[in-house]
């Protein structure tokens, strides 16, 4: 078995996280034509194609079309068709028209008295000078799929290389990605310990704030003690973190999956982006405790931002 099928067999078994970006070409030979594809794909929310074809070929763009969308689901690809002659062929001068451009160029030069000469390299290179620079079309039926035939192949070994590319790349991706979900759950975690030494912080800030307001006068302890007790349930953000968690699992369960990726992974991230907004909102004071909470948020929703970043980059 190749290097290449059993790369290709392995992504096909091995559940994997895809990137959208990668670059790949291939090489072929059909009649007297050097063949080179190249493909290249970047990201985007659907499957955009686009094609750059030489002249005259444009009659194989369906069906390489389809080969795309056989292989691939969303990004934007380039493909790119260069052909040139495989060896040496006839070149022709049309001396006819060589000879009307160069009487051309002399009349001209003679009515502004220019002492510049013809340049004949010049001329050489004017519009239907020199011919057979390219072997000719193909006309029957059977050439013309003897050559759709040798295009398909090439296409399909780039896409081939393609595919191995952007798994190659998703792999590291993934790996990335999974680095940062563990570090946003240390992060909520700490978030977590902090919160329960919240209720006794609010208490003490009552404390302080109620001797100034009554100039020394004393407090039931029972009433502080309520007082502390709703201000914490205002700020209670163990809701927020339990479904941080949940969605920290669910986008670890996705990347250890397969198919389309990006989308379900960017939803989880804007769900998780809203609970580390609603922690900042429901942190207040400037308490030493409910000043770590906040950092700590800051620093989650920062690395959410960077993984919307990373994820938009995956198929």
């Amino acid at each position: 078995m190749s290097q290449k099928t059993h790369a290709s067999q392995t992504a096909a078994t091995k559940p994997e996280c895809v990137s959208m970006t990668g670059y790949a070409q291939a090489r072929g030979e059909q009649n007297g034509w050097a063949i080179r594809v190249s493909v290249k794909s970047v990201n985007h929310r659907f499957l955009d194609v686009r094609f750059r074809l030489p002249e005259g070929f444009d009659v194989y763009e369906l069906r390489m079309r389809q080969i795309v969308r056989e292989r691939l689901h969303r990004g934007h690809i380039d493909v790119n068709l260069n052909v040139q002659p495989g060896a040496a062929v006839p070149v022709q001068v049309n001396r006819d028209l060589l000879q009307a451009y160069a009487q051309s160029a002399e009349e001209l030069r003679r009515q502004l008295g220019s002492d510049a000469g013809l340049d004949v390299v010049s001329l050489l290179r004017l519009p239907g000078v020199i011919g057979g620079l390219a072997p000719p079309l193909p006309e029957t039926d059977e050439e013309q799929d003897q050559l759709g035939k040798a295009l398909d192949a090439c296409l399909r070994e780039a896409l081939l290389k393609l595919d191995d590319m952007r798994h190659a790349e998703g792999r590291h991706l993934a790996e990335e990605l999974r680095t940062r979900v563990a570090r946003i759950g240390q992060q909520a975690d700490q978030v977590r310990d902090l919160a329960k030494t919240l209720t006794p912080a609010f208490a003490r800030r009552l404390q302080t704030r109620l001797k100034e307001l009554l100039n020394g006068t004393g407090i039931e302890p029972a009433r502080l003690a309520q007082e502390a007790a709703l201000l914490a349930e205002r700020s209670d953000i163990s809701e927020e973190l339990d479904r941080l968690r949940s969605h920290l699992q669910q986008f670890a369960k996705l990347l250890d999956g397969a198919g389309e990726l990006g989308k379900k992974l960017d939803f989880l991230l804007q769900e998780m982006h809203r609970e580390a907004n609603t922690m900042l909102s429901k942190t207040p004071g400037v308490e030493t405790e409910a000043l770590a909470i906040t950092g700590l948020s800051l620093e989650i929703r920062a690395e959410i931002e960077k993984l919307r970043e990373q994820v938009q980059n995956i198929e």
